[in-house]
């Protein structure tokens, strides 16, 4: 049995041996150039949190992970439709004489923004920052929430007399 040592930074197609299409698809869509971006520079990649959007029956609700980011640097608004989360993380500074063999954790300013279907309830936002997870629960308006209708067959016919 053989054993081949796959190299991340250089693609299916200039590794030694055969050539692999569906290995060369999956890198093509696990490929993140923004990721790729500060490796051209030299530069760690910004700070961009991933969220969560699920729509229940009654509401939005946002999940972000944002470790190390204090309340007082996260800036929540909703304009109309338009949902904005900005905030900053701050970048640890320790030196004490260490060296660092790998420095991989990104830091900075993010803006996420996100648009909303008319009919969110804007006077009633919930945040809450636990764990280094936000969690907003935008409830949705009585009027636009989903009404069960029932068909005229289904309702109970009069009795005859």
């Amino acid at each position: 049995m053989a054993i081949i040592r796959r190299d991340p930074d250089r693609p299916a197609s200039t590794r030694a041996g055969t050539w692999d299409p569906f290995e060369a698809m999956q890198e093509l869509m696990n490929w993140d150039p923004f990721r790729e971006v500060g490796r051209w520079h030299g530069e760690r990649p910004s700070f961009a949190p991933s969220f969560d959007v699920t729509e229940a029956k009654d509401s939005y609700v946002f999940k972000a992970d944002l470790p190390g980011v204090k309340e007082e640097d996260l800036d929540v608004s909703l304009t109309g439709n338009r949902l904005t989360v900005s905030g900053k993380r701050e970048e640890e500074k320790e030196d004490k004489g260490d060296h660092y063999y790998a420095c991989e954790r990104s830091y900075g300013s993010f803006t996420r923004a996100f648009t909303l279907p008319e009919g969110v309830d804007a006077d009633r936002v919930q945040a809450d920052l636990k764990g280094g997870v936000l969690t907003l629960v935008i409830p949705k308006k009585p009027e636009v929430q989903p009404k069960r209708i029932e068909v005229g067959s289904r309702k109970a016919l009069p009795a005859k007399a």
